[in-house]
């Protein structure tokens, strides 16, 4: 076997060894798992090259090794081989994510607590962004004599209301007036467009029905605000307990607005962030796997499953994928009803 391959099987043993046992790997170890007909000592040169390229650490004198965050990245990227879930592991998530899918905001909570429960580790999940979606239907619901609530329905799936007040009495047939209007002037258009002056040029257009819309008009704008704001659902927070770096880690993710802000950056497609190559100093010592789902064949939010750098990579990558496409799928049948 050549030097180079060697070296890469050994890297790979300490590696599946030590997310196996937690346990520090020696030269004779790595003889018996990695099948090398070599001595020890070609062992011992091959693994010091490998300390002083980075791959590995030996945490005390006399110890054996473990990978670093660098040798975990080489393993990902150049050995690990990722199995998909089975049919019927396919089968039981859907079915599982189906029995709470009346809502996308329903599924990404069922995926994040589903995806803590078959991993083991912390797991996030966000609502598809906003910005490019467009508004699909505006309705309104009366709920007192003066008081009505703006239901704005958007291409994405994301259902948003807004409480409104007017100083006349609400009839529905007033209500119904507002519906035609509104959905008229708002229908396809995109969530990012809809600001103030948006609402003015469309209240010029409505002519003296625009008396009675200011409120109804401000809801809707407001609605449509915060349907573009990306919501982050959680799952197995509590795992943290007894983490030494449980305080700012649990404060981080706690931070919507921040965390929303790292999930954004995740890649595009199913992968690991390792480490450092993280965004934020919090998970400088944790990984993160994450998938992003599809809306109409483009990628939209993000699942994604924190946990120790000392995790089953084959397996975090196999599950978070399969959930992923799961999600997609459910939710482009909510959006399609």
């Amino acid at each position: 076997m050549e030097p180079a391959a060697r070296k890469k099987r050994i890297l790979s043993a300490i590696v599946e060894s030590y997310i196996s046992t937690g346990e520090p790997v020696g030269s004779k170890t790595l003889i018996n798992e990695a099948g090398l007909k070599v001595s020890s000592a070609t062992v011992r040169n091959d693994m010091a090259d490998l300390t002083e390229r980075g791959y590995i650490v030996q945490p005390h004198t006399s110890a054996g090794r473990i990978p670093t965050q660098r040798g975990y990245r080489y393993y990902v990227d150049n050995v690990l081989e990722v199995k998909p879930v089975s049919e019927s592991g396919r089968e039981y998530i859907i079915d599982t994510l189906s029995q709470n899918a009346d809502s996308p905001e329903a599924l990404l909570q069922n995926a994040a607590n589903m995806l803590s429960q078959l991993t083991g580790c912390i797991a996030f999940s966000t609502t598809p962004t906003g910005d490019e979606s467009r508004i699909r239907k505006i309705s309104f619901v009366p709920t007192g004599a003066h008081a009505a609530m703006a239901v704005v329905i958007v291409s994405n799936g994301i259902i948003k209301t807004k409480l409104f007040r007017c100083e006349f009495l609400i009839t529905p047939e007033i209500l119904g007036v507002f519906d035609k209007a509104l959905n008229d002037v708002f229908a396809g258009v995109r969530l990012s467009s809809i600001n103030r002056p948006f609402i003015q040029t469309a209240a010029a257009g409505f002519g003296e029905l625009s008396l009675l819309m200011p409120s109804a008009l401000m809801a809707v704008k407001d609605a449509s605000e915060l349907a573009r704001e990306v919501s982050v659902y959680h799952s197995g927070l509590g795992r943290l307990i007894g983490d030494a770096r449980a305080d700012s880690i649990l404060e981080f993710l706690q931070n919507n607005h921040d965390l929303a802000a790292a999930l954004k950056r995740l890649p595009q497609n199913t992968a690991v962030t390792i480490g450092k190559e993280n965004s934020r100093v919090e998970l400088a010592y944790s990984s993160v796997v994450s998938s992003r789902y599809q809306i109409e064949g483009n990628p939209s939010g993000v699942l994604a499953a924190i946990g120790p750098l000392r995790m089953d990579y084959a397996r975090m990558l196999s599950v978070t994928d399969c959930l992923s496409g799961c999600v997609s799928e459910l939710l482009n049948e909510i959006i399609e009803y």
